[in-house]
């Protein structure tokens, strides 16, 4: 298999060996950000239990949030593939844009004009210092691969996320597709 270098728009897939992390044990993350001043990027498959509408009252509809990583946990980030519909939207690749106006989109979702399969929001985010991602990739703690879903990554089963990914790379990692989370529970 021939290893990617880590840029803005590829997906990071953690490694089997990540045990006891509750933020990266079987994550996916899309890396929003990468450059020489470090990495930034959202978990795409861990849901956090509580809704949308729980943390914004003046939102009416009741999106799903996810925990995007460890730093800033008390701050609301989100990806979307509507930037037509957002201001001040950057794109992160592919048809996935990352911020915007957030007041744009407490009104766009109650007029239902955003869906919940054009928008995925994250308490907190993934972040990595200059050279600390690099520093794990040799440590074998990530595998960087093409986000071939392009804009329709935001739609991907969180349940089932990582575990597609293990397939996907086969060999030893077939293996690990079902295993359980916590291999002493074997």
């Amino acid at each position: 298999m021939v290893a990617l270098k880590p840029k803005k728009g590829h997906l990071l897939i953690a490694e089997p060996s990540i045990i006891g992390d509750a933020s990266f044990n079987r994550s996916v993350v899309l890396l929003a950000e990468h450059n020489e001043e470090g990495s930034i990027g959202f978990i795409l498959n861990k849901p956090l239990e509580f809704r949308l509408n729980e943390l914004i009252p003046d939102i009416k509809k009741n999106f799903m949030v996810y925990n995007g990583g460890p730093v800033e946990q008390d701050n609301l980030y989100f990806i979307h593939k509507v930037p037509d519909l957002i201001p001040g939207s950057v794109e992160i690749s592919s048809g996935i844009y990352w911020g915007g106006d957030f007041e744009k989109i407490i009104d766009l979702i109650n007029d239902g004009r955003i869906k919940e399969s054009e928008i995925r929001f994250f308490l907190g985010y993934s972040g990595w210092a200059i050279f600390q991602l690099e520093k794990e990739l040799t440590g074998n703690s990530w595998i960087v691969t093409e986000n071939k879903y392009k804009s329709n990554v935001i739609n991907k089963s969180a349940s089932y996320f990582w575990k597609e990914k293990m397939v996907e790379l086969g060999g030893d990692y077939l293996i690990w597709s079902n295993a359980p989370e916590n291999p002493n529970l074997n």
